[in-house]
């Protein structure tokens, strides 16, 4: 009876060290396991510039201009199906006045006044940019109204700020659309041409601020 009792209590020994029993491997809930570990990465979306656009509008004294500016390239990131960045790039040398018609002989004095130094000084600043630094949804937004708070750093004339808009963004299979109307006071950007500040007579006084008017459509990337 004893030597069976020391063979059994030796046995058992040897089964719980693992000599004849090998314990069920928990790699799979490790938090070194790679698949555990491993974070979805957002989804990048380009800008088509044929299907978006920069529309601008400013006022003066007596009157107002619209124009358009296309953009060069611009990519949406998206993760967990929302809005989380992106960087757009405007080609200001496609600044154009449109309020008075293409073939207007106005349109090429002002478009060439607005490229000049005056203004945007595309000579030395082809592109404007704009990065988006934070993005917030708006609580109980309706379908269709700013469902987006938008922050980010605009790049004109070589003078980057920061600035906050509202912007409605759709997420539709493989592709986002975002639009947004937000102003921007050009003496930021040392746009002070017949400028207040600068004391202009009051009949020749051009707003401070313009409007931006923007329509983005991107399509997901190739993988």
């Amino acid at each position: 009876m004893q030597t069976n009792f020391f063979l059994g209590g030796a046995l058992a020994a040897t089964l719980l060290t693992g000599g004849l029993f090998t314990a069920p491997s928990f790699d799979g809930f490790s938090d070194k396991n790679p698949a555990r570990l491993a974070v979805a990465k957002a989804t990048t979306y380009n800008v088509d510039p044929g299907q978006s656009y920069v529309r601008w509008n400013a006022k003066k004294v007596g009157g107002q201009h619209d124009g358009i500016v296309k953009l060069a390239k611009g990519e949406f990131t998206v993760d967990g199906g929302k809005l989380t960045g992106g960087t757009f790039t405007a080609d200001m040398t496609s600044l154009r006045d449109v309020d008075k018609g293409e073939d207007n002989a106005y349109n090429e004095r002002l478009v060439n006044h607005l490229r000049s130094d005056d203004f945007f000084g595309v000579e030395k600043n082809p592109t404007s940019t704009f990065k988006i630094t934070s993005v917030k949804p708006i609580a109980g937004a309706k379908a269709g109204e700013p469902n987006y708070t938008v922050s980010g750093d605009l790049t004109i004339k070589g003078i980057t700020k920061p600035q906050t808009f509202p912007a409605t963004v759709k997420l539709s299979g493989n592709t986002v659309e975002a639009t947004a109307s937000f102003p921007i006071n050009r003496i930021d950007y040392d746009i002070k041409y017949r400028a207040a500040i600068i004391g202009t007579a009051a009949d020749k006084i051009i707003d401070d601020a313009f409007t931006l008017n923007l329509k983005m459509v991107a399509n997901k990337a190739s993988m």
